[in-house]
């Protein structure tokens, strides 16, 4: 193995390496992706580190067309003869290939947006430092007869794209998140907190676990309550979750073919019609320092900066390439990351305001329902709160729900100040998400869940 397949590819490198590979090329036209980059991992449960990991690679893919023959190899061999090898399998693959009616070409040279996701303090952190992060939230809840499990990754590389029409795009990212789930020992409260973040120097480890811990104690012996529709104050990372579903909806194909929430009935979008609340506006923009997400697609289309929703009304949909010159449009950019608009209210005036209601800190086990709906059903877990009179009363056994980010982001009482969450299936590294917490009303809860 090559000393480049042991690092981080530098731009030079990265660029060298494409024009070796595209020397290779006999086909009409041809695409290379090359990814590279280390990850790292630490994992801790019952209170002491359990394993670690680190794992550094690089590959390179070979997208080969004749005409509209097209055919993929990849490989993380990159020595000359590894190359010319993929390049032959990846044309080989292309001539045996039935006709793409939808490929479109290569692109050439394109304009990139500035976005550089890439600290140091995350691409140097060592097993020593996430070992001590671990520790840390470990030792919080030894010290309160607590248990705690945890899973601290991150990752440090960079992409290319070039293709034999003359395009070359790069771009290096860092990222980490850290979450941990604190268990009392008599197995009735469990506590839950995590962060995503490019900056490991925005990670405060000790309010993290702190917060892990306080769930954990507030939740323990928790009480039913019956289900149906409730007000609830949703922490944000479970509002993160449920909004992150509706970019997976924002398919303009899927709408101009009927198949989406946001098709018009007898034909067309929903593009200019409020369906939100008017305090609801959703952006994606790979050059805000909040979400730098990555400025390129595989096929090297550039990402820019997108209204999705402004107060509340459907201002955009998102267009690849294909569907873009099948209707005449711009294709857009894509919500690799996204950013929704807040207001002022904290999550204790939200409590204070509410007579009756939930106090969620997130949601687990989430699945599609209905698409055309975008409905979805998911649990609370770690830590689920009556609130009576204006005050938290008790804990409460987790509910499971039926619901679309459509109506609860219809049906919003407060909005808090927005923070960059972790999704919470997600675990590793992620998107950047940002989002308020938010008091809703008539979430639907359909039944009682025995799990912690």
């Amino acid at each position: 193995m090559s000393a480049m397949t042991r690092q981080l590819l530098a731009e030079a490198e990265a660029r060298d390496l494409a024009r070796r590979v595209l020397e290779h090329s006999r086909a009409d036209e041809a695409r290379v992706n090359i990814q590279s980059g280390r990850e790292t991992n630490t994992r801790f449960a019952g209170n002491q580190i359990t394993t670690s990991g680190d794992v550094s690679d690089a590959s390179v893919t070979v997208r080969s067309a004749f005409g509209p023959r097209v055919g993929t190899a990849t490989t993380n061999r990159l020595d000359d003869e590894s190359l010319r090898r993929v390049v032959e399998t990846s044309e080989g693959l292309a001539r045996l290939s039935p006709e793409d009616p939808e490929y479109l070409g290569q692109l050439g040279p394109q304009t990139y947006p500035d976005a550089d996701p890439w600290f140091e303090s995350t691409a140097t952190l060592s097993d020593e430092e996430r070992a001590a992060a671990a520790r840390l939230v470990a030792d919080a809840a030894r010290r309160r007869g607590l248990v705690a499990t945890g899973f601290l990754p991150t990752s440090a590389g960079s992409d290319a794209v070039a293709t034999s029409a003359g395009l070359f795009a790069f771009a290096r990212r860092t990222g980490a998140a850290f979450s941990t789930t604190v268990r009392t020992a008599d197995g009735t409260g469990s506590g839950w907190a995590g962060t995503n973040v490019f900056d490991w120097g925005d990670v405060d480890v000790e309010a993290l676990a702190r917060r892990a811990v306080e769930k954990a104690e507030a939740s323990r012996n928790p009480r039913p309550v019956e289900p149906g529709r409730w007000t609830v104050i949703l922490e944000a990372h479970a509002v993160g979750s449920i909004v992150n579903f509706l970019f997976g909806a924002l398919s303009a194909r899927a709408a101009d073919e009927g198949r989406s929430f946001f098709a018009r009935p007898g034909g067309g979008t929903r593009i200019g019609e409020q369906i939100l609340d008017e305090r609801v506006t959703l952006r994606s923009d790979p050059a805000d320092p909040r979400l730098f997400t990555t400025p390129f697609n595989a096929e090297g289309l550039p990402n820019r900066r997108m209204t999705w929703f402004e107060e509340g009304t459907l201002g955009n949909l998102a267009y690849d390439r294909y569907w873009a010159q099948r209707q005449g449009v711009r294709p857009t950019g894509f919500a690799a990351g996204f950013a929704m608009e807040g207001g002022s209210a904290s999550v204790e005036e939200m409590i204070a305001n509410t007579e009756r209601g939930l106090l969620v800190t997130r949601f687990w086990y989430m699945r599609s329902v209905d698409q055309r709906s975008i409905l979805y059903t998911g649990l609370t877990r770690d830590g689920t709160f009556l609130v009576e009179d204006g005050r938290v009363t008790g804990p409460v056994q987790n509910l499971r729900w039926n619901e679309s980010p459509i109506h609860v982001l219809a049906n919003i009482e407060r909005l808090g100040v927005p923070e960059r969450v972790l999704l919470s299936e997600a675990g590793g590294v992620s998107s950047a998400v940002v989002v308020p917490p938010l008091e809703v009303h008539d979430f639907n809860f359909t039944s009682v869940s025995d799990a912690v």
